[in-house]
């Protein structure tokens, strides 16, 4: 019998392999079978990850499909091309696409809120950002009224921070739960309970419930927007850092927030389920809540249908990154029931489309009207203006309710991009056809929810004591 002496992670370590998940497996199957040297040299090598991959001297070319009007249109396109440059010099991208609805969402060589960036057996975490999933459903009330379907809808749903209070969650399923404990990257406790506690839940800022009848028939119809929440949130923390320790070992001068996760690691293949998994819940959350709705009203739903606008996609092995931007290619939807959805703003139609991919588009559409300014610097252009009479001249003849109370005026009609403006450049650049308009009666939003939050009213409180 040869002399053998197990071997551990340190000695495999020494070897010049990094820690990674594989290692348990790798130990277990070198020790049992006291694999000589030369034998586990063999081993090991479908284990060594490639030399390290330069970033792109120039950055690769991308289809910009986008316009300007104005000065202020002028210089946000300047400053999307500026930040998707950057993100096209990324060693695993090889194409990408703007959007109308373009906008930049963070520090240069970050993919803009309309970007679509197609990667090569890689996840980028970054360019899926935290709202993972963040999308959009439909359900036909049929004749319904409008009003009462918007009443319904507000004791049904609930925005702001946070999950339900105990005693209002709703059940989660045991067969997504069993999903969540088996996935490595979302079987804590706390994800779990994360999970549960925001089910019915919308979360804040451009995220909404939307009431209004269709163009066609006159039906009325509801519309849920928002994404996985607190657990999606959780998971693509996880996800950053997995890629993080890649990019150091892969790829130094790749930016941080391009960093990535071989899909071909065991690393990649449970981020992946975990993208799945996550995606199962959102679309159960949208659920809930259109269910909630018809039980109250003791209606039934003639047709649903839903696309998610901030997820990745997959094909064979490339991946596509869409930060905001809607899926018109059905291979990117196993699930498709419909049409896909894009909403504007709360005073403009749902638009109800389809369309084809080209080169231009990579089989994607814009996912709604974009900003050309931030949030800040929109409220800083109406200060001398009160929100109540921004919101009654903004919002005539519609019923827009702020779950807060408190109007936000960041997410009224003029925080965005002109509807009329996007939908041309639908038009110009081939971005899907319009089949049907959702025509709105009313919306519910988080609103400010911080403006009377409790730190912020026990603050006002000790002031005046």
């Amino acid at each position: 019998m040869k002399n053998f002496t197990p071997i551990s992670g340190h000695d495999l370590k020494g070897m010049g392999f990094p820690p990674a998940k594989w290692y348990r497996r790798a130990l277990e199957h070198i020790n049992s079978n006291q694999l000589s040297k030369a034998e586990m040299e063999i081993y090991l090598e479908q284990f060594k990850l490639p030399d390290p991959q330069a970033i792109h001297n120039k950055p690769l070319k991308y289809s910009l499909n986008i316009g300007a009007e104005n000065e202020l249109e002028e210089d946000n396109i300047a400053k999307v091309r500026a930040t998707m440059d950057e993100v096209m010099r990324t060693p695993t991208v090889i194409g990408g696409a703007v959007m109308p609805d373009a906008c930049p969402a963070g520090p240069l060589g970050t993919i803009p809120v309309g970007g679509v960036v197609a990667a090569r057996n890689a996840i980028h975490p970054g360019m899926h950002s935290a709202d993972i999933c963040c999308s959009v459903m439909l359900t036909d009330f049929g004749t319904a009224d409008p009003q009462k379907v918007l009443d319904a809808a507000h004791k049904s749903t609930h925005f702001g921070p946070g999950g339900r209070p105990r005693g209002h969650q709703y059940q989660m399923p045991e067969e997504l739960i069993k999903e969540f404990k088996k996935n490595e990257y979302l079987f804590d406790d706390k994800t779990i309970s994360i999970a549960r506690e925001h089910l019915g839940t919308q979360g804040d800022g451009n995220h909404f419930l939307f009431v209004g009848r269709s163009k066609n028939t006159g039906r009325t119809m509801m519309i849920t927007h928002h994404g996985s929440r607190g657990a999606g949130a959780r998971l693509y923390k996880k996800g950053m850092s997995t890629a993080e320790r890649f990019r150091k070992l892969l790829s130094p001068e790749t930016l941080r927030q391009n960093a990535w996760i071989p899909f071909d690691t065991e690393e990649g293949q449970d981020y992946w389920e975990a993208l799945q998994t996550i995606r199962k819940w959102t679309k159960l959350n949208h659920e809930l809540i259109h269910d909630s709705v018809a039980k109250k009203l003791e209606i039934t739903s003639q047709n649903r249908f839903w696309n998610e606008h901030n997820f990745v996609f997959k094909s064979d092995d490339i991946f596509y990154h869409a930060k905001g931007a809607t899926p018109l290619d059905a291979r990117f939807m196993p699930d498709i029931t419909g049409p896909r959805l894009i909403p504007l703003n709360m005073a403009e139609p749902v638009l109800i489309v389809e369309g084809s991919t080209t080169e231009l588009n990579l089989g994607f559409a814009p996912h709604g009207a974009g900003r050309n300014m931030s949030r800040s610097q929109h409220k800083r252009n109406l200060a001398e203006i009160s929100d109540e009479s921004i919101f009654l001249e903004e919002t005539k003849d519609l019923d827009i309710r702020f779950f807060s109370k408190e109007i936000d005026i960041s997410e009224l009609p003029s925080a965005y991009k002109p509807a009329s403006t996007v939908r041309a450049q639908m038009e110009e650049y081939n971005l899907g056809n319009v089949l049907d308009e959702v025509v709105p009666y009313g919306c519910i939003m988080a609103g400010d929810w911080q403006k009377n939050a409790p730190w912020k009213k026990k603050k006002r409180r000790n002031s005046r004591s």
